[in-house]
């Protein structure tokens, strides 16, 4: 039985300069667990729309993984199936709500949710919020960008546009995937998982924390590697905040440190975890 993680876990929102929220998060990394799970979602469609339509995926895809973990080694072997069924749930649930209040028409939301067990890391993205791996020092965004952005860097790379128009191009942010009761053309759902490690930190994020750079996302977790989730979530919210930058948008996370659990033999070979102990104790 491979050895569990402690889970250090914080989330944090942010409207920006935005003013209303249409992002959506929860999280549950519930001490003593085998499982850690989080959702993330990213509406649009407008103030009483993006709002509605990230609550419907976040809450529809997270109460269908609790569910599943309750059979941990059920739902590991059927997660790549589990994953895309509840997304697919969810984007049903939208087109009922689109078809219940037709006003609502072309609300549509992103979609990360991941979950953790056995040390490895599975997870579903549709649309352009990234999920990053801090590793060793070094920060890595593990899932797919489905927006234009791939394709215009692409270009950069290949002397057909400059970098600085790259930056800047109005079709940048454009999704080529995401939930919104249709057809879903991308979907991000690997059937191998990612192997990890203590000392890993997750960080499951909405686009407005790209507001910094992956290099200014890295330094923070640098500087702070030893502090809290609590704290690394904090000084990155201050960070973002202090682009002063009045386009702003919602800004939305969940992080998650990993550490081995330790634990205690106690005489007569009985296994406790030092946590536990120090809950009764």
């Amino acid at each position: 039985m491979p050895r569990r993680f402690n889970f250090d876990a914080a989330s944090a929102l942010s409207k920006g300069c935005r003013s209303y929220q249409e992002d959506s998060v929860i999280a549950d990394y519930s001490r003593g667990s085998d499982v850690g799970l989080a959702v993330l979602a990213d509406g649009m469609g407008g103030h009483a729309a993006g709002d509605v339509a990230s609550k419907i995926v976040v809450t529809e895809v997270f109460s269908e993984l609790m569910f599943q973990r309750c059979d941990p080694e059920l739902f590991e072997r059927e997660i790549t199936s589990r994953l895309t069924e509840a997304a697919m749930a969810a984007n049903a649930c939208l087109r009922d709500h689109v078809r219940a209040h037709p006003e609502t028409h072309g609300m549509g939301a992103t979609l990360v949710a991941t979950v953790i067990m056995n040390r490895r890391l599975y997870w579903i993205s549709i649309g352009d919020s990234p999920l990053f791996l801090f590793r060793n020092g070094v920060l890595r965004q593990l899932n797919e960008d489905h927006s234009m952005a791939p394709q215009i860097d692409f270009m950069v790379r290949n002397g057909l546009m400059e970098a600085e128009e790259a930056r800047n191009h109005p079709d940048r942010n454009i999704l080529t995937s995401v939930l919104f009761g249709e057809s879903v053309p991308q979907v991000d759902c690997p059937d191998e998982p990612v192997p990890l490690e203590a000392g890993d930190i997750l960080i499951v994020a909405s686009d407005g924390l790209q507001f910094l750079t992956d290099e200014e996302i890295a330094g923070v977790l640098n500087d702070h590697a030893h502090a809290s989730s609590a704290d690394i979530a904090d000084r990155l919210m201050e960070r973002v905040s202090g682009l002063d930058d009045p386009e702003l948008d919602n800004v939305s996370f969940s992080l998650v440190k990993l550490d081995d659990a330790v634990e205690l033999k106690l005489p007569g070979d009985s296994e406790i975890r030092k946590d536990d102990l120090r809950r009764v104790g």
